[in-house]
C-alpha cells in the first residue's frame, strides 16, 4: 500500500485530523499533484485555522504556481495565527517568506 493510500485510509477514519491532512498534502506535492495538495491545505485551514505550519506550505505552493498575491494573503493569515498561538518561530518563518516575496 502506498503512503497516499495509507494516509487516505487514516483520513477516512478521522476526517478532521489536521496532521493526516497535512501529511497527505505533502505527499501530493512531492508527486507534483499541486491542485490536490492545495485543496487539502485549504480544507485543513478552513477547518483548523490554528494549524500554523500549513500556512507556510500553502504559501510556498502558491508562490510556485505564480499566485504571489494569494501567497501573501496566506502568509498574513498564518502570521496572525502564529501570533495568536504564541509560536514565534513559525511567525518568523512566515514573516521571512512574506518579506522575500514582496
Amino acid at each position: 500500500m502506498s503512503r497516499i493510500e495509507k494516509l487516505k485510509e487514516f483520513l477516512a477514519a478521522e476526517p478532521n485530523d489536521s496532521f493526516v491532512r497535512h501529511a497527505l498534502a505533502l505527499e501530493y506535492q512531492k508527486l507534483g499533484e499541486l491542485g490536490e495538495a492545495r485543496s487539502l491545505w485549504e480544507q485543513l485551514l478552513a477547518h483548523d485555522p490554528a494549524a500554523v505550519g500549513s500556512y507556510y506550505h500553502l504559501g510556498k505552493l502558491l508562490e510556485g504556481i505564480g499566485e504571489q498575491a494569494l501567497a501573501l494573503e496566506w502568509y498574513e493569515k498564518g502570521m496572525t495565527a502564529a501570533r495568536a498561538a504564541g509560536e514565534k518561530r513559525a511567525y518568523n518563518e512566515l514573516q521571512s517568506a512574506y518579506d522575500e516575496l514582496i
